[in-house]
């Protein structure tokens, strides 16, 4: 785009090696100015140096004041947000008799709590400009509760829950709530090396994932899709 003030720009929530890069590649790729927001500076200053229109945001979406500032600051550097990517999530892993009452609230903070204050932000300029996109990252726990993740399903589930209550209450008014599960490992940088012996299509690739997120961002009004799964081939499901 020819003029930098006029670009729409992508709150990209939750910026780490994987799926959170690749939202950020993706959308600056497509000419968004893109918030890169996350609890510590090391990746998203290098993102910011390296896309154009880009700016690096501290934020614990756990914590109201520190999403409420982020935003404030977004909207005074780059305007309003016209799509948001919530890719915040954090979860203990272990059954009922081994997770805590504070890994539980935790997971709740992070993947349900984040998405409500995120959105918060979000919804107002969007309700005003009939129009705008949110995409909610999501996992397979968002859907069943396996035996050792009683604390990451109950967050993850909650999560959707709330996607879909945003998603049936805001699309009358033209924004589109969206859920991508992700339905196995996701090929970064780190999980990749904590499974050396897997082959690459075992993973789930990041940019394909941010391919769904940008085609959710385009759908036809008409028919927009609420929940879209992301896996490998070889997951089985």
């Amino acid at each position: 785009m020819a003029d930098d003030s006029k670009a729409p720009v992508c709150a990209v929530v939750g910026v780490g090696p994987g799926n959170g890069e690749a939202f950020a590649r993706r959308f600056a790729a497509d000419g968004y100015a893109v918030a890169l927001l996350a609890r510590g500076p090391e990746l998203t200053r290098q993102l910011a140096d390296e896309l154009p229109r880009a700016k690096a945001y501290p934020c614990d979406v756990a914590d109201q004041t520190s999403v409420d500032a982020a935003f404030a600051n977004i909207r005074a550097d780059l305007g309003d947000v016209d799509v948001l990517i919530f890719n915040a999530g954090s979860g203990a892993w272990g059954n009922v008799e081994e997770v805590t009452a504070g890994d539980l609230e935790r997971a709740w903070r992070i993947n349900t709590l984040g998405l409500f204050l995120a959105a918060r932000q979000a919804i107002p300029a969007m309700r005003r400009r009939g129009q705008g996109a949110m995409i909610v990252v999501g996992a397979t726990a968002s859907r069943r509760g396996a035996a050792g993740a009683a604390a990451f399903a109950q967050g993850k589930m909650a999560q959707r829950a709330l996607a879909e209550s945003m998603a049936r209450h805001l699309g009358p008014s033209g924004i589109h709530v969206a859920l991508i599960v992700v339905d196995g490992v996701v090929g970064g940088p780190i999980t990749r090396s904590r499974f050396p012996d897997r082959p690459n299509d075992a993973f789930i690739d990041p940019a394909g994932v941010a391919a769904i997120a940008a085609s959710l961002v385009q759908q036809d009004r008409s028919a927009w899709s609420f929940e879209v799964e992301a896996r490998p081939y070889k997951e089985k499901w």
